[in-house]
């Protein structure tokens, strides 16, 4: 049996990496203590009933909760050693038998590739389809964030989304930004959200059918969604994965919004005048930043789903809608 030692403290035995209960259980503390102050402000503006026009995105729009972003998984061909590895009421997990770096055969568990390829096989295929393509293409910049401002064209007022908030140039001159610019949304789930009297104005209608065909690396919120594909496939994603995609939503989401016609200078947010040569260019410079940083995220999670799904998809095998 060929082995050899991982940067992770443990050892790598036909394929699968055994890791030790004092590493893996150092591993799960820091990652709890990551998670715990990445949400401290948006738990305690909760408990206290406060909204946040940015933040709050983050945890409505997307679906998991705090509590399920704080628990760690080691993803796919780990085993962690010890009787207490994984709660037993955790399915996802078998018993397994590996060799520990001193050589002594140890017991733990790992996660269970034939059960969450019978239960999740179909939402893995769908993503590194997804993922693949997008991966694959050229970045295209220079939207603007003009998505922001497609989604409240022509609203009165108290229909805006952020109506609590103001919009910095008004709506007369909000309305005039969507005018004078020429606007290519590629992304279904930014332009479902257009208003009606928007939605002609963009130069493609994207559909939950074209995601595949349409999503790019330079696109926000395809970016964004990253952090969703990530926790779809949890517990078969590492949690250190999951929480890196969780950071560049935050990240970009941050962006998004001081591009965006709302005026965010009371929550703190100088805003990126994406009306102006000046605001064009320091979107355009933050856009490919946070492109480049994706990429290395969606390799990632493309080599997670090969490792949860090494066979191929059988012909007519349905995938999971994207949504």
């Amino acid at each position: 049996m060929s082995s050899s030692t991982d940067a992770q403290g443990g050892l790598r035995a036909d394929g699968i990496d055994v890791l030790g209960a004092d590493v893996w259980r150092e591993r799960e503390r820091r990652h709890r203590e990551r998670v715990d102050a990445l949400l401290a402000d948006h738990l305690d503006r909760r408990a206290r009933g406060i909204a946040h026009p940015v933040e709050d995105f983050l945890f409505t729009y997307y679906s998991h909760r705090p509590a399920q972003l704080r628990r760690w998984h080691p993803g796919p061909g780990v085993l962690l050693a010890g009787p207490t590895a994984q709660a037993p009421a955790s399915n996802w997990y078998r018993e397994a038998a590996g060799t520990d770096a001193d050589g002594r055969a140890v017991r733990g568990t790992t996660l269970d590739l034939d059960a969450f390829a019978a239960r999740r096989g179909s939402t893995v295929d769908f993503v590194r389809g997804l993922l693949g393509a997008v991966q694959e293409r050229p970045a295209h910049l220079g939207c603007f964030g003009l998505h922001e401002w497609a989604m409240v064209y022509r609203l009165p007022a108290d229909e805006v989304r952020h109506a609590q908030v103001p919009l910095r140039l008004g709506t007369q001159g909000t309305d005039r930004v969507v005018e004078s610019h020429r606007i290519r949304c590629s992304h279904y789930d930014a332009f479902r959200f257009f208003t009606e009297a928007a939605r002609p104005r963009n130069r493609l209608q994207p559909t939950r059918e074209s995601q595949t065909a349409l999503d790019q690396p330079g696109c926000l919120h395809a970016n964004m969604d990253l952090y969703k594909w990530a926790y779809k496939l949890s517990p078969g994603v590492p949690g250190e994965l999951v929480v890196d995609c969780f950071e560049l939503a935050k990240d970009i989401r941050e962006l998004d919004m001081r591009a965006s016609p709302y005026d965010l200078r009371e929550h703190g947010y100088e805003p990126v005048a994406i009306e102006t040569p000046e605001g064009k260019a320091a979107y355009v410079e933050a856009q490919r930043a946070f492109a480049e940083r994706a990429g290395g995220l969606r390799a990632r999670l493309l080599e997670v789903c090969d490792r949860l799904r090494p066979e191929p998809v059988e012909p007519g095998e349905r995938a999971v809608d994207g949504g």
